[in-house]
């Protein structure tokens, strides 16, 4: 369940990858599947992991750094040496509760912008690991929403596109130098 990379919790200068931001056509693409776990995989969850952690994220999806493979980490505890991120790849919800819980969400793609979101508060998730290992995992809290919001990213879906209210949203954009426009609502 956990990861096995080992890469050091800790900001670099210059991140391996370039996080794309809203309004980036890259950010639209669905994902594809990963057709085998390799060491070409584990290496692009290592530089995501650098990258997350350098821009101070509890999670990244791979089409934000322009890769369109289905890989997600996360680590809802960077702060702690001691909690390793997880690795999902090819992710898929198998169940998901009825109870809805909204909570305020940010994006590493959207940086400043930070809005309520209304997402299923326990979810069911399988997904191989970073050796290509089936796993399944439930999800609650923090980390049931993270996954569910990288998840959205392989599918060319922002959180941005979830928020129900538009004034707030159109405000928040705009204040942070970004085109409404680029919100695509589902």
């Amino acid at each position: 369940m956990t990861a096995q990379v080992l890469i050091e919790k800790k900001k670099l200068e210059k991140p391996p990858l370039t996080i794309h931001t809203l309004g980036d056509r890259v950010l639209r693409q669905p994902a594809k599947r990963v057709k085998s776990v390799d060491a070409e995989i584990r290496q692009l969850v290592r530089e995501m992991l650098q990258t997350m952690y350098s821009a101070d994220g509890i999670g990244l999806a791979a089409p934000q750094v322009g890769v369109h493979k289905q890989v997600i980490v996360l680590d809802c505890d960077p702060e702690n040496p001691a909690t390793p991120p997880i690795v999902l790849i090819n992710p898929t919800i198998k169940s998901s509760s009825g109870d809805i819980c909204i909570l305020q969400e940010g994006c590493l793609s959207i940086p400043g912008v930070y809005l309520e979101v209304k997402r299923p508060e326990v979810i069911e998730v399988s997904y191989r690991d970073e050796y290509g290992r089936p796993q399944t995992l439930i999800a609650t809290e923090l980390l049931s929403r993270a996954i569910q919001h990288e998840m959205d990213h392989l599918n060319g879906v922002l959180f941005v596109d979830r928020v129900e209210n538009k004034l707030a949203l159109n405000e928040a954009l705009v204040k942070h130098k970004f085109s409404p426009k680029a919100v695509k609502s589902v």
